[in-house]
């Protein structure tokens, strides 16, 4: 224990915040900041054990408890000099997320003299910052004068508090402060003996008892206490001995209380404990816990607030009835019980559906959803034209049972954007159902409660998660469902998507009925074949084959370059991508029927941007709306445990702002040169399709796939053999059989087309054919590849080239006719892309032009063909010149 030491008149001091340091306490800080390092460098290191500082308590401006009498007022040299109730600190505002709000911190007028028992210094790495460790121990009050600064830290002119000897003589012997002091050491002993049985230890604190002094004893024994900063002040503001002994018998003997409680509530406990039940043990200690505090309101029970929320739910009368027995069941169980958690997240469940709860549609503006449409999605007319529709109907009959949209067409053509569109224009909520890969029924209509582990179908838990029962609901990649041994979720989702069934829409793990009629159920697929014929008639089909050369310069312009510089948090002043370079990449780097892949080039692009305007910025310094703040001490907020730390003020800078910050001589313009460097060399070339029809046996056909239209090679030759047709490139059956049939035509033609001799009886004698479709990896199949290997086969058997700008597409009959295909729009905007100039289609899907673009329509000539005949006078250069001399 400390003793008395003689203060000097002035003396250093270390705010504590919210924090009191009482004689004979002690207490380990650690100093970070650059001022108090300063004070104790000065004040306690160089002068090692003779150094004394001064402990003052502070607080914020928002505590608003009572605090000691002032400071006397204009005392001392230093303007920071305030009464403890004045703000001692600059009269300058911080800027704290740009508003200008004033820093204010009171002091309080008495504090603790203090001597460090222990100092240890150390350098943090990498920064190279100094700091501190400090033991320290209180010593005796002292009452502050004045304040003024010192450098960097603060300096108090103090006067003691502490009683001479001759006075303390005198107050021993009044008959009060005797009295108060047997009471003292009476509670405060019973205290020791509680916690040294408790804790098994000596009595070794009972020495204290004899051989410190009373009033000593009283700041040490409230020091180990948890108590409020208020009462930690009263503490250190009761300078008279009988003062300070009253409250500090007050604070031990509520210490002594509460730990008495605490031994009564674990008695009890004790009594009714299983050892084998831990949550039994939980749940006793809280029950004991509130009949000691007198609360035996079961009201906030966790059953009792799951039923008030059942009760609040809006469930139908006969789903009410199934829940209150389910209830009553769960009441009856113990919580140790296996049953009961099951039961009780079912009835979570019930309790959590929106039975009633419903967004209410925000009246319908069809010009205003136009507009919107039109800004989020270029092109897709027809699309955007049906979709008005819908939204028309919808205004004109809110509960009208209108047909379920299924978006059809490739990846990146904007399937899932529009659903969210149509979510926008209602006003509703909007949720996304991922049914790609899907194979078990359960994920659709949820598993039994009689498995571990069931949960509720994908489309229970939607609506559970979106809040309500009337959001729009996307069924995404519905075409991408399985079937196996555990069921066929494309037939589960045909009573989710009657209008008729699904009122009354059965959830395995539910099991009651839940009304899904009030969603509005969106579609999307990649191919309309997959998907069974009894679900795909429940849904009205859209078809989005994908965008023209123009549709996608438009769509790059006016969305995806700003939504790339957005996102890479770049602007049109650092990086332009002129729209010659943006023709450059859709012609050079992607064919694809949507923009997923353009958006990416777009994107390796900007991030090559990025890092030159990262690497210039390095040595850039961050512009001038950016300012250094350089606050002195008296602004700095005062930290827990005796720091001054610097306070980090938010600038709150979105991307642009930043950006700006990097400051670069010129934007960077993407030229040609800078493209290959970037991109590589590019992937696609105009002059290919006249490189590979360069040899008579190669045609051009198109093709339809789940990725779009597509520009199909077909390559024959011959060789000697025993008239045997070889096919490769993993085709299907349906192909296998055409290109056989193929054969069949021309050789049944052969003396015709002047294939063969007139002393050639048989076409095939002698060699074999082979066909080959490139691309050997990508699965084949259809019949839209006839006409294309028919031409190929006439080509190689006269040796004659194909025309390399022509492109066609049609099923072959063995007589001759040319039979209409499908796809026939997203086949023409492949050619398109691809470059070819000329097509020719069967003469019965002349009526499928009218879904093509007219900008498309104009840049290619359209041919027709009614028989076989009719294809090959407009595939060869010239027409076909044996013609003349055949019996066609």
């Amino acid at each position: 224990m400390a003793e008395s030491v003689e203060l000097p008149s002035r003396l250093a001091i270390l705010p504590f915040r919210n924090k009191v340091l009482l004689p004979g306490a002690i207490i380990r800080i650690r100093c970070t900041s650059a001022s108090s390092v300063k004070l104790v460098e000065q004040e306690l290191w160089q002068r090692e054990e003779k150094g004394l500082i001064g402990i003052l308590p502070v607080r914020d401006a928002t505590e608003t408890a009572s605090v000691s009498p002032s400071l006397p007022q204009g005392a001392g040299s230093d303007s920071a000099e305030r009464s403890s109730k004045t703000h001692v600190g600059t009269p300058e505002a911080h800027k704290l997320d740009g508003k200008n709000q004033q820093e204010v911190t009171y002091w309080h007028n008495r504090g603790v003299a203090a001597r460090a028992l222990h100092l240890s210094r150390g350098v943090e790495k990498p920064s190279g910052r100094v700091t501190y460790i400090v033991v320290l121990e209180g010593l005796c009050r002292f009452n502050v004068q004045d304040l003024s600064t010192r450098g960097t830290y603060y300096t108090a002119r103090i006067s003691p508090l502490d009683m001479t000897k001759a006075e303390m003589e005198q107050v021993e012997q009044d008959p009060e402060f005797v009295t108060l002091s047997r009471q003292f050491k009476a509670t405060a002993m019973e205290l020791i003996t509680l916690l040294e049985q408790k804790q098994k230890t000596g009595g070794r604190t009972k020495v204290l008892l004899d051989t410190v002094p009373v009033h000593k004893l009283a700041d040490i024994f409230v020091a180990s206490f948890e108590i409020s900063f208020e009462e930690q002040l009263a503490m250190l503001d009761s300078v008279d001995l009988k003062v300070r002994l009253s409250k500090a018998t007050e604070l031990v003997d509520r210490h002594l209380q509460s730990i008495r409680v605490a031994e009564k509530i674990s008695q009890k406990v004790e009594g009714q404990l299983s050892k084998s039940q831990k949550e039994f043990l939980l749940r006793q200690q809280m029950r004991a816990i509130k009949e000691e505090l007198g609360d035996n309101d079961d009201d906030e029970d966790d059953v009792t607030a799951l039923e008030r929320k059942m009760e609040s739910a809006g469930m139908p009368s006969n789903i009410w009835k199934h829940a209150q027995r389910e209830l009553r069941r769960l009441k009856k169980m113990q919580p140790q019980q296996p049953g009961y958690n099951s039961s009780r997240v079912y009835l979570e469940l019930l309790a959590d559906l929106p039975w009633q709860k419903t967004t209410e549609e925000q009246d319908l503006d069809l010009k205003a959803t136009r507009e919107r449409l039109d800004s989020d999605h270029y092109g897709l007319v027809k699309v955007k034209q049906r979709v008005i529709e819908y939204l028309a109907v919808r205004k004109l009959k809110p509960d009208a049972r209108g047909p379920i949209l299924c978006f059809v067409g490739p990846p990146g053509v904007g399937k899932t954007s529009l659903a969210s569109s149509i979510a926008a224009s209602l006003g509703r909520k909007f949720i996304r159902i991922s049914l790609g890969g899907v194979k078990d029924e359960a994920d659709i209509r949820g598993h039994r409660r009689t498995y571990i582990g069931s949960m509720p179908g994908r489309l229970i838990d939607g609506v559970k998660r979106v809040g309500v029962c009337n959001p729009v609901m996307l069924l995404d990649e519905i075409d991408k469902t399985g079937s196996d041994v555990r069921g066929d979720p494309a037939s589960a989702l045909l009573e989710v998507l009657d209008p008729e069934q699904n009122k009354t829409f059965n959830d395995h793990y539910l099991n009651v009925p839940f009304d899904l009629s009030k969603v509005v159920f969106v579609a999307t697929a990649n191919r309309v074949q997959p998907i069974p014929p009894a679900l795909l008639d429940r849904m009205e089909v859209i078809e989005l084959p994908g965008y023209t050369y123009e549709e996608k310069l438009n769509i790059a312009m006016r969305h995806l370059i700003p939504r790339v510089l957005d996102q890479h948090g770049l602007s049109s002043e650092f990086l332009q991508i002129p729209e010659a370079v943006v023709k450059l990449v859709i012609q050079r780097y992607t064919r694809e029927a949507g923009v997923r892949n353009l958006e990416r080039n777009l994107a390796a692009l900007a991030r090559a941007a990025a890092v030159r305007v990262a690497e210039q910025g390095q040595a850039v310094p961050l512009n001038k709306d950016v300012h250094q703040l350089a606050s002195p001490l008296l602004e700095n907020r005062l930290a827990d445990g005796a720091e001054v730390e610097m306070e980090v003020i938010p600038m709150g800078l979105n991307n642009h702002e930043i950006s700006n910050a990097f400051k670069i001589t010129m934007p960077l313009i993407v030229d040609e040169a800078m493209l290959e460097k970037v991109l590589g060399p590019p992937r696609f070339d105009d002059s290919e399709a006249a490189e590979r029809v360069a040899t008579p046996g190669v045609s051009v056909g198109l093709v339809w796939t789940s990725f779009g239209g597509e520009v199909q090679f077909v390559e024959a030759t011959e060789m000697a053999g025993n008239g045997e047709l070889h096919l490769t490139g993993q085709l299907g059956d349906v192909i296998k059989e055409s290109a056989q049939i193929a054969l069949t035509w021309v050789r049944a033609r052969s003396r015709d087309l002047i294939l063969a001799s007139a002393e050639e009886t048989n076409l095939m004698e002698s060699r074999d054919i082979h066909i080959h479709f490139p691309a050997g990896a990508v699965p084949k199949d259809g019949p839209s590849a006839g006409v294309t290997m028919v031409t190929a086969l006439v080509s190689l058997l006269s040796q004659r080239r194909v025309r390399a700008d022509t492109a066609m597409t049609g099923e072959i009959t063995l007589r001759g006719l040319v039979l209409p295909v499908g796809g026939v729009k997203d086949k023409i905007l492949a050619a398109h892309r691809f470059g070819i100039k000329r097509v020719i289609l069967p003469e019965r899907n002349l009526k499928d032009l009218v879904e093509v673009p007219a900008t498309v329509l104009t840049s290619l000539e359209i041919l027709f063909a009614k028989r076989m005949e009719d294809v090959l006078e407009q595939a060869f250069e010239g027409g076909c010149p044996w013609r003349q001399h055949s019996k066609i």
